[in-house]
């Protein structure tokens, strides 16, 4: 890939991320939803989206742009339920557990290194 194509490739990235973003802002700042209610939102939306077909060519076209946000979670119970529910009716209940398997072990993974370099504390007003 050659450097043009690489700065193409983020570019499409950051601007598809940043749309999402820059959505959410926008629920935050008119709405009075609480912020845990704004993730399952945006989460549901990436399954609903995927459901119907949308969400996949947002994903083929701006790659990670699309997939690190909430909604790419989404997006990803969604396929693994799709495609576990080829195999049968087990998969299609184990299929979003095994896709998402590896972003959570890794989350639970740093964050527990990440406790063990730094100490928390109360923050004091």
């Amino acid at each position: 890939m050659q450097t043009a194509e690489i700065l193409f490739v983020f570019c499409k990235a950051f601007a598809v991320g940043g749309l999402i973003c820059a959505a959410a802002q926008l629920v935050i700042n008119f709405t009075d939803l609480t912020a845990g209610k704004i993730l399952v939102l945006f989460m549901l939306a990436g399954v609903a989206l995927t459901a119907l077909g949308l969400y996949q060519p947002i994903v083929e076209w701006a790659g990670a742009g699309a997939t690190v946000p909430i909604s790419g979670f989404g997006y990803l119970l969604a396929n693994g339920g799709i495609h576990g529910a080829e195999e049968g009716l087990f998969e299609a209940l184990t299929g979003p557990l095994a896709a998402a398997s590896a972003g959570v072990s890794a989350a639970v993974v740093f964050s527990f290194l990440a406790s063990l370099v730094f100490r928390s504390h109360t923050k004091h007003n």
